[in-house]
């Protein structure tokens, strides 16, 4: 849902659901009934912890899961388009040019026998129809507009000549170098250093505010979210199970599973030996669900419905909700002043 931006999504996700199955083995739903709208030049934010859908949910868009082991149904409209009615050849026409993905480890995204130019003109010359000598020159624009010294010098060397920041910063200039109208980033700083993060997100966040894209962030880390989004959904076992604008979300979160994400992070003015207040038990491993709230095992507000009748996705008041027993609205700041 959106309640900052008036125009037509740039897209829709509708009832999405990836279900996986191997041989000898019963299917598992990593994705359950997933909807949301991302509008031209909104930066949604997709969270969740590891195994919750969230990255499934980015390949299923961008048409990159295997066809043998997985299913996936519902709809992902992208300018009024089903991406996924789409052909493979119709599919990779949009991706790179309209459709990009920054994914999470440069290592294995970038090809580690080619130099990094070529990966980049590469991109040019095939959705652009640039010739060598002009794609050379705007790769070279490209690294040194996300802040890589020595661009020209920078093109003829291989991935393993740069450093983890430097990589994740050429997969941030060829996912932009079409200037594509939706950027999805998977988690695009989880294996660096805290400083090189900051830096990698502070020209990520500069580059689509100067191109207005709209972003599709999928991290873990609400101090991304908070840094670069200007909506959140909350993801958990494969469902979304909270939709609300990011100051709202942050301020009053409603859904249990929210509230302990926000208890869970450390706070710089909590007394010396406070303990940390981690959310009790285990994500939940086997999907789908047979009965019930997926989070009740670890909810301290379950009772029997919550165990027995799955809850909806539904507005309530400023957001999206699916929760029997919600939270009360009170505001963090209030309950921490």
């Amino acid at each position: 849902m959106s309640r900052t931006h008036d125009d037509q999504p740039l897209l829709a996700v509708r009832n999405l659901s990836v279900t996986f199955s191997s041989r000898g083995t019963r299917p598992v739903r990593a994705v359950d009934e997933v909807s949301f709208e991302i509008r031209p030049g909104q930066h949604l934010g997709l969270v969740g912890e590891s195994g919750s859908g969230k990255s499934v949910t980015s390949l299923a868009i961008m048409g990159l899961l295997p066809a043998r082991s997985s299913k996936v149904e519902g709809e992902v409209l992208y300018a009024g388009r089903d991406l996924l009615s789409l052909g493979s050849k119709e599919m990779a026409g949009l991706r790179g040019k309209d459709i990009a993905m920054v994914f999470q480890d440069p290592m294995t995204s970038l090809n580690p026998v080619v130099k990094i130019g070529l990966q980049l003109t590469e991109v040019l010359r095939r959705h652009l129809g640039l010739d060598k000598k002009a794609a050379t020159l705007r790769a070279i624009d490209l690294l040194e507009m996300v802040g890589i010294p020595d661009p020209a010098r920078r093109v003829g060397e291989y991935p393993h000549q740069l450093s983890g920041g430097m990589r994740q910063r050429v997969l941030i200039a060829i996912a932009l170098a079409c200037e594509p109208k939706l950027l999805i980033a998977d988690e695009p700083t989880t294996a660096l250093d805290v400083t090189i993060q900051a830096q990698v997100l502070e020209v990520l966040k500069d580059l689509v505010a100067d191109t207005n894209a709209a972003l599709l962030m999928i991290t873990h880390d609400l101090g991304v979210v908070a840094g670069l989004c200007d909506e959140v959904n909350v993801m958990y076992s494969g469902r979304i199970v909270e939709s609300a604008a990011r100051h709202e979300l942050f301020a009053t979160p409603r859904h249990p599973y929210t509230g302990g994400l926000l208890e869970s992070i450390p706070r710089l003015d909590a007394g010396k030996g406070a303990p940390l207040r981690p959310i009790p038990g285990s994500p939940t491993q086997t999907l789908p669900w047979t009965q019930g709230c997926a989070f009740a095992p670890r909810c301290q507000n379950a009772d029997e419905t919550c165990r027995t009748v799955p809850p909806k996705l539904e507005p309530t008041g400023d957001r999206d909700l699916r929760c029997h027993h919600p939270l009360e609205a009170v505001r963090r700041d209030e309950v921490t002043a």
